[in-house]
């Protein structure tokens, strides 16, 4: 593929990814937010009531290290700007890094995943995305709100999670390669059926390997608003993938077909090699 042309489709990758983040910033606004707001407002009366409970020793102390206990607690962003500006800020960057990552995948990709034309190309590795990216990963370290989970272990929680995310695209890789090798010898068809038992295998035996997370749930969250804030951070990552599948497959059709010639003109131009060769010959 020329580099204009991948440049092209970069473009609009991202452009798809913006787009589509728009879409999921909408969801998550409407859906996801009040699930975190009410985990917040739920960790902020446990932690409001645990000094009432320390006795009246801890009330007397508490007037000492009030005012510096409310400077470290101090927010440094409210939180009618993180739920707005900063929910689309990231939700928007988040559209447009991916976006680009994946149109040079498709720019790799397409003709290569069998006889697909661009929207199939572009659906196809969106589902591929959503599933090696987040749901397999999700599977394994679900999301958990603001309230769940020790502070201290952000960044354990962190880092198993990337980790996650590195093997599931290692191992999707993988897998289509030896789909690719395996499709002469079996066919498309059991090659993909192969490759693609072969991923859940091997992402099962990861998901065995890696620890698991210790940072257990406390038996007092509500597991309906846990569940409430699990489901929707699903629901948006599957509408931001779904939207981009869509609107990318829709812009790079267009963007390849503005650079093949039409029939009209592709007919003109095989006539007049035709006539050109029979005059040549007559000559």
């Amino acid at each position: 593929m020329h580099a204009s042309t991948v440049r092209s489709l970069l473009v609009r990758g991202m452009i798809a990814g913006v787009l589509a983040g728009l879409f999921a910033f909408a969801l998550a606004y409407v859906v996801g937010e009040p699930s975190v707001r009410d985990s917040i407002a739920l960790e902020e009366t446990s932690s409001g009531s645990a000094p009432a409970a320390n006795g009246e020793h801890a009330d007397h102390a508490a007037p000492q290290g009030e005012g510096q206990s409310e400077e470290e607690e101090e927010e440094l962003v409210s939180r009618p700007v993180q739920s707005t500006f900063g929910l689309a800020t990231g939700v928007l960057v988040y559209g447009v890094a991916l976006g680009g990552i994946a149109s040079l995948v498709f720019s790799v990709g397409l003709g290569r995943f069998g006889r697909f034309g661009p929207r199939a190309t572009a659906a196809l590795i969106a589902g591929a995305a959503f599933t090696t990216v987040y749901l397999v990963p999700f599977l394994k370290y679900p999301a958990t709100p603001p309230a769940v989970g020790n502070p201290d272990t952000i960044g354990k929680r962190t880092t198993l999670f990337f980790l996650m995310i590195v093997l599931s695209v290692l191992l999707a890789a993988v897998a289509v390669i030896a789909g690719r090798r395996l499709a002469p010898r079996l066919g498309n068809w059991n090659a993909s059926v192969a490759a693609g038992a072969g991923y859940v295998v091997a992402v099962g035996l990861a998901c065995l390997v890696l620890p698991a997370n210790t940072d257990a749930v406390p038996q007092a969250f509500p597991a309906a608003l846990l569940w409430e804030f699990r489901l929707a951070s699903l629901g948006v990552q599957a509408l931001l993938w779904t939207a981009f599948g869509l609107i990318f497959g829709e812009l790079a059709e267009r963007a390849l077909s503005s650079g093949r010639p039409s029939g009209a003109a592709a007919d003109a131009d095989a006539h007049a090699d035709e006539a050109g060769a029979g005059v040549g010959a007559a000559r």
